[in-house]
């Protein structure tokens, strides 16, 4: 779980790379769509978030069918497209947090949304505006190895794919083999948001991909929503996600700076 290795293709490391090399445990990756609760509140969360103490940020690039996602993600995405937010919008949101901000920056979202806007161009703006890194689960892995991993690491975009306790080992190597990021260990839940407490399914899987000596690190995600289950995911990999729960304080919020730093130290403690 520790080891990390600058695979063949990327000449140095970025933020993302550079954070796990230093940092090997407890890394708190925190989840927000773009354009949630308000249109211009992407730089506010970015610098609050890193001010807090977040390790990591995964920007959720707003989607009108968002598969993978639960119902509060749905609704944050549904809430930010009418709010107005757009590609176009998000990367002059980025680029300008990156005045202030040195924290790994990841989009997360969706193939379709980056094949609509041209695949060249959408990895060209990312390393403009200083994006690390993408997550597209559905981008299918023998797709991006042949038409787009030259392209991803001629950038130094690093990719991160997605396994689940139901992946098989040979995929898990390949996502392994293919990953420039980190893997993102779905825990135990179909779609992100649902309540995920440790149990004997769940240890075995953990403890499975721990023994087959992985190269890249891992963070688990779904289901990660406090202190306790953050504690707990970080005994099985490298650091959690955490997403839905994070969102729900967001649109609640009276005062974003003071609500993101307390929630960030209520999970870190």
């Amino acid at each position: 779980m520790d080891r990390m290795m600058i695979k063949p293709g990327i000449g140095k490391m970025n933020r993302i790379q550079t954070l796990f090399k230093h940092k090997k445990e407890n890394i708190l990756n925190i989840y927000f769509t773009a354009g949630h609760p308000g249109l211009n509140n992407t730089g506010t969360i970015i610098r609050e978030l890193t001010d807090a103490g977040a390790d990591l940020i995964e920007v959720g690039m707003p989607y009108s069918d968002p598969l993978a996602d639960g119902l509060t993600i749905q609704q944050s995405s549904s809430k930010a497209l009418k709010n107005g937010m757009n590609l176009e919008l998000l990367f002059s949101q980025i680029k300008k947090a990156r005045e202030y901000s040195e924290i790994p920056l990841i989009l997360m979202g969706y193939f379709n949304q980056v094949f609509q806007y041209g695949v060249g161009k959408f990895i060209s703006r990312c390393k403009d505006v200083g994006v690390d890194g993408l997550i597209l689960p559905d981008l299918p892995l023998y797709e991006y190895e042949r038409d787009y991993k030259a392209l991803f690491e001629k950038n130094d975009i690093a990719i991160s794919f997605l396994i689940t306790p139901m992946t098989e080992e040979y995929r898990i190597k390949k996502v392994d083999e293919l990953t420039r990021g980190f893997i993102y260990m779905v825990s135990d839940n179909a779609t992100t948001g649902g309540v995920n407490e440790k149990n004997e399914r769940q240890e075995s899987y953990f403890n499975r991909i721990n023994a087959m000596g992985l190269e890249n690190p891992r963070l688990i995600g779904f289901g990660i929503s406090n202190r306790d289950s953050f504690s707990n995911a970080c005994k099985y990999a490298n650091g959690a996600i955490i997403g839905s729960a994070f969102i729900r304080t967001l649109e609640q919020s009276t005062d974003l700076k003071s609500d993101i730093h307390k929630f960030v130290k209520r999970i870190l403690g």
